[in-house]
């Protein structure tokens, strides 16, 4: 990671707008390429920094205090304090749908807030004591709260001389009505259910099948393979397995965890959710399989198949995508062409499978261990 030298717009989430009510506001950020620089509304200033804001509307004035440090700026203008200290801001402080927003770098150095910018996540991180805080970005414009949901879409995709038809479902992660979690046949590890109870035991709205398990043998219990969180609990262990994990927490903050590295990833404390699966297909918007020797069987290797994927976009919205017939290599070229910046296989052939709005979109041939649900 590296500081933020680049100057982006960030600011949280507007506030729940009354279609919204009752729905979790995520913070998220918003890119103004015009500007080039970084703004965040002053509500996060007092809210996540530990700053006394004071909102001055007659004088359009803002006044932020922590400790011995003292700011003031005003919204349309570049003249700024710090202390008695006056500064000349490249950019003035602006108001926005009702959200007063100032310069995160300014303040940032005022305030000795640490900033980094992670491009594999698409956000920055704010280091605080109370532990990091992560604001992904978005382009300003493109308010999560006024684009849909879930779109669903089949398109047919060609590589070489080759066509795929695929199926596809794109999540807005950050709209406030949109929320992660893993499902977990009969509701526990171990148990086999078809996705579309599996769906419907958690009121989802979608659901993808989730990790490899042991769907062959005559036990009753077949074992989910890798690393399962659900809602915040470590419920299936898999140390040792270098195998991607897919990993959220509860404002739907995604990322792709090299397995080693999961339990360290997981003491931090913030998860909600994480399946185990593998190989990884896209890395930072290139085709890539960092994981792919972590895999004995020619299933995986060689041949084709039906598939499952899970991506990321740089924009934050997750693909969820099935197709038939495809090689792994084939695979991540599908994720790549949809949009993915970073992506993961999922169990496949008959355990392929994708829930939509009460109806099957892909039709599994079998009951799975787990899903990845959208509600």
């Amino acid at each position: 990671m590296k500081k933020v030298s680049l100057c982006l717009l960030l600011c949280l989430g507007l506030l729940l707008q009354a279609g919204n009510a009752g729905a979790a506001a995520k913070p998220y950020g918003l890119m103004d390429t015009a500007h080039n620089r970084t703004f965040v509304p002053i509500r996060l200033i007092g809210e996540a920094f530990g700053a006394q804001v004071a909102w001055d509307k007659p004088n359009q004035r803002v006044d932020i205090s922590k400790g011995e440090q003292r700011i003031r700026l005003y919204v349309g203008k570049k003249e700024a304090l710090r202390g008695n200290q006056a500064f000349q801001l490249e950019a003035a402080p602006f108001i926005e749908q009702g959200v007063t927003y100032v310069p995160l770098r300014f303040i940032g150095e005022a305030l000795g807030i640490a900033l980094q910018w992670r491009a594999d996540l698409g956000a920055v991180v704010a280091e605080r004591a109370q532990g990091a805080l992560r604001l992904p970005v978005v382009p300003r414009g493109a308010v999560p709260e006024n684009q849909p949901r879930i779109v669903q879409s089949k398109k047919t995709l060609k590589i070489g001389r080759q066509s795929f038809d695929v199926q596809m479902l794109t999540v807005t992660l950050l709209h406030p009505q949109v929320n992660l979690g893993v499902g977990l046949a009969g509701g526990e590890v171990g148990r086999t259910e078809e996705l579309k109870s599996i769906a419907a035991r958690y009121k989802a709205l979608a659901a993808i099948n989730g990790t490899f398990f042991d769907a062959y043998t005559d036990q009753s219990h077949k074992t989910p393979y890798g690393y399962i969180v659900h809602k915040g609990d470590l419920v299936k262990k898999a140390s040792g397995d270098p195998r991607t994990v897919l990993v959220f927490d509860k404002h739907n903050n995604v990322e792709f965890v090299p397995g080693g590295e999961f339990t360290s990833r997981y003491e931090q404390g913030d998860l909600f959710g994480a399946l185990q699966a593998g190989p990884r297909l896209v890395v930072n918007g290139q085709v890539s399989h960092p994981d792919l020797g972590g895999f004995k069987d020619p299933k995986i290797l060689s041949n084709g198949g039906a598939r499952s994927a899970v991506g990321l976009t740089r924009d934050h919205k997750l693909i969820l995508l099935t197709s038939r017939g495809a090689t792994i290599p084939q695979l991540a070229q599908l994720m790549k062409q949809v949009g993915a910046y970073q992506a993961m296989n999922l169990d496949g052939g008959a355990s392929s499978g994708l829930y939509y709005n009460g109806s099957y979109i892909t039709n599994p041939g079998r009951k799975i261990s787990n899903a990845l649900i959208v509600y």
